[in-house]
């Protein structure tokens, strides 16, 4: 057995400061797990990168990984599938139809709670609150960056406090991963400390509700009450294959093609944790849940579609195949982060590092130190999903070593990701919205920081008062 020293460190770190410097999350992770192999085996290069290989093969022999592996391919292929058969067009069509929104504060209220509801994937929520709401920005004169903030700030914040989704899926598999047992359950005490998500969004609904406008936002509205949407130098984030979504529905776009699978999706979630945990759904298995409801949800939606015609069986296999294909990134994130979990535990990382800060940072500084670490890494690679992968296995064996709440470490670093993810530039997240804003990405950036600012200092506080309180 290895005895865990400094080098124990090495390989996490490296991966942490590779993505930093990088913004090459997957090269990032490989590189991390061969250091760590070639650590164990006595530095010799060879053997560690032999190791390596076999280390990450032999993720797919753990059935939890396996399964959410696999369900991050499907859900790629069922969002695919939504879209293709005109699910997210016929549901944009159904609300424009109802003339719920007449009057600015409805336009912003509207933005505000399909983000919130929406909560299957954040692009998803931000590309079609986007396509819904813009044309009412436009029409009642409301800044585009509010609208960016807005649904930015109800995309992934809501998205990673449910367990029935891909968020909730691969959260619960690293958690998984780092020793802890029940896991759905860890998840489920952290949502009420996750304290970034929670006050973004309640600040978000103060914002709207109270009409506050902050520094640069204050004067993008004031630009646009005089018939500007965009400052004269700003290049808008348009991609015109978004858009062209709602602009072209027609009588064979449904909504039903949206809402029924992911309706599906969410109740067969806890019907899989039920039955899995054999009448308790605590003890339910989450891997096994979720890959069940991802596989109802997409043959609810493959038997609806086909039984109306509107596409052959054929192109449905084909757009699944390629969406599948587009979160094929994501799924070697989750592979890497898994393996190199398996070899920082070989090394005896966490209980190492858990050492080195019971002896030099107090408790109670703790869980704000995580929570900062991990929004700066998020902030430098634009990834809330490559953080959890560095972050939570890291995060969690320190807790376990301690003997300290697993759940208020894993509220930390989820806290920490998002923040770093909502202020990045590079962040896909923030990019997406933008673009589903057709508005300027920098100005995007620059008005919705503040925001974001101001919500991470309450959640450090929150945190520092978590830490004397819990700890």
């Amino acid at each position: 057995m290895y005895e865990s020293n400094w080098m124990s460190v090495l390989p996490p770190l490296l991966a942490i400061i590779l993505a930093i410097v990088t913004r090459q999350v997957i090269i990032s992770l490989g590189i991390g797990i061969a250091m760590g192999y070639c650590i164990l085996g006595s530095v010799n290069p060879f053997t560690g990168i032999a190791q390596a290989i076999d280390g990450v093969i032999n993720v797919f022999s753990d059935p939890g990984d396996a399964k959410v592996l696999m369900f991050t391919l499907i859900i790629g292929g069922l969002i695919a599938t939504i879209e293709k058969v005109g699910g997210v067009k016929g549901f944009i069509r159904l609300l424009e139809s109802r003339r719920w929104v007449n009057s600015p504060q409805r336009a912003k209220w509207l933005a505000y709670l399909t983000g919130v509801v929406i909560f299957i994937e954040s692009n998803i929520t931000l590309l079609v609150a986007g396509a819904i709401s813009r044309p009412l920005f436009d029409r009642y004169n409301l800044a585009r960056e509010k609208l960016a903030y807005i649904i930015d700030s109800t995309s992934a914040p809501i998205c990673i406090m449910i367990p029935l989704n891909a968020w909730g899926a691969v959260i619960i598999s690293l958690v998984s991963s780092s020793g802890i047992n029940n896991a759905l359950e860890v998840f489920m005490f952290a949502i009420p400390f996750n304290f970034y998500p929670i006050i973004v969004i309640l600040f978000a609904a103060f914002v709207i509700g109270a009409n506050v406008h902050i520094g640069a936002m204050k004067r993008a509205q004031d630009r646009t009450e005089k018939g500007d949407f965009l400052w004269p130098d700003a290049t808008p984030m348009v991609d015109p294959s978004i858009f062209s979504q709602s602009e072209t529905t027609s009588e064979h776009d449904r909504a039903s093609f949206m809402i029924i699978p992911i309706v599906c999706m969410v109740l067969a979630m806890p019907f899989g944790l039920y039955v899995t945990g054999e009448g308790v759904i605590s003890n339910g298995s989450g891997s096994t849940a979720v890959l069940w409801a991802v596989l109802i949800g997409l043959f609810s939606a493959w038997v609806l579609v086909l039984a109306h015609q509107r596409v052959s069986l054929h192109e449905l296999m084909e757009t699944f195949l390629r969406g599948a294909g587009g979160f094929l990134p994501v799924a070697m994130i989750l592979l890497l982060a898994l393996a190199l979990g398996d070899v920082a535990d070989l090394l005896g990382t966490g209980p190492y590092v858990a050492q080195l800060v019971q002896d030099a940072i107090p408790l109670l500084l703790l869980l704000p130190l995580l929570f900062l670490v991990s929004s700066f890494i998020s902030f430098s690679i634009g990834s809330s999903w490559g953080t959890f992968a560095i972050m939570i296995p890291l995060a969690l064996q320190i807790a376990i070593s301690l003997e300290l709440s697993e759940p208020l470490f894993l509220a930390a670093v989820l806290s920490g990701s998002v923040f770093g993810d909502h202020a990045s530039p590079i962040s896909d997240t923030t990019v997406v919205a933008s673009m589903a804003s057709a508005t300027d990405h920098i100005d995007h950036v620059k008005t919705q920081l503040p925001y974001a600012l101001f919500s991470a200092c309450i959640a450090i506080i929150c945190f520092f008062i978590a830490g004397i309180l819990f700890l």
